[in-house]
């Protein structure tokens, strides 16, 4: 079990887990999330099971694959088989939820070496933890809203959801998304909301990989209301998704003055990001 420690000044909170070491970096023999692979012996569509090597303890990490073709990109699945990933997010979410001693379930992933991802193979992850972390709480204790009139931030709309550059984004690549009217995660979509989500992922993730003609390496996170019994009813479900690269190849690292002072340098202007994003 990880251990964790809290730094004594500020609170920052840690897990020390030194079995992580153990956990392979590359598949060896073929990849584990193809069908007949270690994780998928069968054949599937999207599945999700239990990480070997779960940061927050047992029970409380899962893996999520999107589709079972290896050479498949997020906008590649269409529109319905992104529909299918939403409906298996909002299955788990609820699942895992349910756990009394669960109060925030948190969806990302990570795509691309550039990361930390080890294999390609389409796939996000899910964490359950037993408190709610401290960005999201902050996030939620300043009543995060979508922007309401980006402007020429805006890229994308997609029926109930939209999408646009934040108006200071810490990384060069910046994208967020959100329901028109709040909802407080994806328990809380209609049909037609959970359409339009898939869909803008689709658009959005494919205009990313036309930037600059690569697979763009990204981190995405979804934003949800806690999973606890009261409160947080002005939460406002978001998706954050976030590139390093400042050009085709060319990663943005940030410097030593940035994480010492949590204040951030940007070079790429947030409006002729969303210009190129809307012109592809």
């Amino acid at each position: 079990m990880p251990e964790l420690r809290r730094d004594p000044f500020i609170g920052t909170r840690v897990l020390v887990d030194g079995s992580r070491l153990e956990r392979p970096t590359l598949p060896t023999t073929g990849c584990p999330f193809c069908v007949g692979g270690l994780e998928s012996p069968e054949p599937y569509r999207v599945k999700s099971f239990p990480n070997r090597w779960p940061a927050l303890g047992p029970g409380r990490c899962e893996v999520v694959l999107y589709t079972a073709d290896h050479d498949a990109t997020f906008p590649s699945l269409g529109v319905g088989g992104a529909r299918e990933v939403v409906d298996l997010w909002t299955e788990r979410t609820a699942a895992l939820g349910a756990a009394p001693d669960v109060d925030y379930v948190l969806i990302f992933e990570n795509r691309g070496p550039a990361v930390g991802a080890t294999i390609t193979h389409p796939h996000g992850q899910i964490y359950a933890f037993d408190h709610v972390p401290d960005r999201p709480a902050r996030v939620l204790a300043a009543g995060w809203q979508p922007d309401a009139d980006p402007g020429e931030r805006a890229v994308a709309r997609m029926g109930s959801w939209s999408a646009w550059v934040p108006h200071a984004p810490t990384f060069p690549i910046e994208l967020q998304l959100a329901p028109i009217d709040r909802r407080g995660g994806l328990g809380d979509l209609n049909d037609h909301e959970r359409d339009d989500l898939a869909a803008l992922l689709v658009d959005v993730l494919g205009r990313l990989d036309r930037l600059h003609d690569a697979a763009l390496p990204y981190m995405l996170w979804l934003y949800q209301r806690p999973t606890v019994d009261e409160g947080y009813d002005d939460a406002w479900f978001h998706i954050r998704i976030v590139s390093p690269w400042r050009g085709k190849g060319l990663m943005r690292f940030v410097a030593a003055a940035e994480l010492a002072t949590d204040e951030y340098i940007n070079e790429i202007v947030p409006e002729s990001l969303a210009a190129q994003l809307r012109s592809l």
